[in-house]
């Protein structure tokens, strides 16, 4: 056991990130609770998917199941479909070959035990940082910053909800985590390539992540490393003129293959159902909802939904009851969900880095390309505790926390405290039924975000 524990190890860091996954499944799977491990979750349009993967055939067999309201269905020439990327579903299918049907798969339960790979290969990331000198985070930091991701940000309400919202965020975020793993120092490429494509077949945009496999590979192989000094595009021709190209190709090659493969079956898969060879056209375009003609009006993305979406993510706050109302509860939140400063004020942190050089810049960057198609997208991400989109890329977030070396003093950790107490709530609360009904407030046209006066 010695061995195992000794500092410095790969054997202590496997060992460390194996308790971050069994510490983080566990409290998953205490807090999404019994009904929710035992019985399938009402959306559990997944299993269907994978339940018709299983008899060979793209559409639902026997139409979306009465339980699901009608929530989040595709109609296309007379067929039904689920318009959410598929790798959920595809590893989803052989636990539902065993259960025999999508009613006797336990869907909340399967994303639980998928809910701590993410927060363990984010330590992994951390200390791989750490122990290439690009961050001076501890050990010990980092295994709190991995809990802090599980448990202080809206990842904690998703992971334990178990919907199919939900469910592909979890599965997102572990994809993403094992892309960044193989990212960093551009140290293996197919890997690497291989996460990159399962994060484009469960939350496509977040493929834009892929420029910071592009910024490493570029610097490991620029012989003699970056050039620091001059304006911008002097060290970048510099830097350029350093690079070994061949070198480069290779890995660019290498992280592009299996990516590659991934977007060819989602063309091929979109062309089977809905006769475009779009990799992009999952289908949303044919969803029966309230909203439909939004999105008929204005598209899928747009400028049109950007003041609403940054009013979602920015400016959201618990509503507090009117004076003299008897028996109110102590707050309200509407189910566009609470604001990302409010409940990660942390994040704040990342306006000011102390050091903020090529690798801080780079983790922004790759970061701003999913935060951007978020705001633009035709949905704020209701119904939701908090900003649950911000999970397409907050683990990127934190390695930035990590490199940016701003010391973690005492208001740091106030705010650390701060959002584990909301996002504990939001956990225990959001979606669970009486008596936790009573401190959301949902308007079913998605138009209004701020309380009435």
């Amino acid at each position: 056991m010695s061995t195992w524990l000794e500092p410095e190890t790969r054997k202590r860091r496997i060992l460390l990130s194996l308790v971050v996954y069994a510490v983080v499944t566990a409290v998953m799977m205490i807090v999404a609770g019994s009904e929710r491990l035992r019985t399938h979750n009402a959306f559990n349009h997944y299993a269907h998917l994978a339940d018709a993967f299983l008899h060979g055939r793209f559409d639902l067999r026997n139409g979306p199941p009465a339980y699901a309201q009608g929530n989040d269905f595709a109609f296309f020439e007379g067929k039904w479909f689920i318009s959410f990327p598929p790798l959920p579903a595809i590893l989803m299918m052989p636990m539902v070959a065993l259960a025999g049907s999508p009613e006797n798969f336990q869907d909340g339960q399967f994303i639980c035990w998928l809910s701590g790979i993410g927060p363990a290969l984010l330590f992994l990331s951390l200390e791989k940082l750490r122990r290439g000198g690009r961050s001076d985070r501890s050990e010990r930091t980092n295994l709190l910053l991995a809990l802090l991701f599980a448990f202080g940000t809206v990842y904690f309400f998703t992971s334990v909800n178990g919907g199919v919202w939900f469910a592909a965020h979890v599965v997102g975020v572990a994809a993403l985590s094992a892309f960044l793993l193989f990212a960093i120092d551009a140290e293996s490429p197919l890997l690497a390539g291989l996460a990159l494509g399962c994060m484009f077949l469960t939350r496509p945009h977040t493929i834009l992540i892929g420029i910071f496999f592009v910024s490493e590979a570029l610097r490991v192989t620029a012989k003699e490393g970056l050039v620091t000094e001059g304006s911008l595009l002097v060290r970048m021709e510099q830097t350029w003129a350093r690079v070994d190209k061949v070198a480069l190709q290779k890995r660019l090659l290498l992280v592009a293959a299996p990516t590659a493969l991934a977007i060819g079956f989602a063309s091929y898969y979109n062309h089977a159902r809905f006769h475009t060879w779009s990799p992009n056209h999952f289908g949303h375009e044919y969803l029966t909802v309230v909203w439909k003609d939004r999105m008929e009006r204005w598209g899928l993305f747009g400028y049109h939904y950007l003041s609403k979406n940054l009013g979602v993510m920015l400016t959201i706050l618990p509503w507090l009851p009117p004076k003299n109302a008897p028996g109110a509860t102590p707050m309200l939140i509407n189910e566009h969900g609470l604001a990302l400063w409010f409940t990660t004020p942390f994040y704040l942190w990342l306006l000011w880095p102390k050091k903020s050089g090529y690798l801080y810049v780079t983790l922004i960057l790759a970061a701003a390309g999913p935060l951007i198609f978020d705001l633009l997208y035709q949905n704020s991400g209701w119904r939701q505790f908090g900003y649950r989109f911000s999970n397409d890329y907050s683990l990127v977030l934190f390695l930035a926390l990590a490199v940016g070396k701003r010391r973690f003093g005492v208001p740091f950790y106030v705010a650390a405290a701060w959002a584990l107490g909301w996002s504990t709530f939001g956990a225990i609360s959001f979606d669970r039924g009486a008596p936790w009904d009573q401190y959301y407030w949902r308007e079913g046209t998605q138009k209004v975000l701020y309380q009435d006066d």
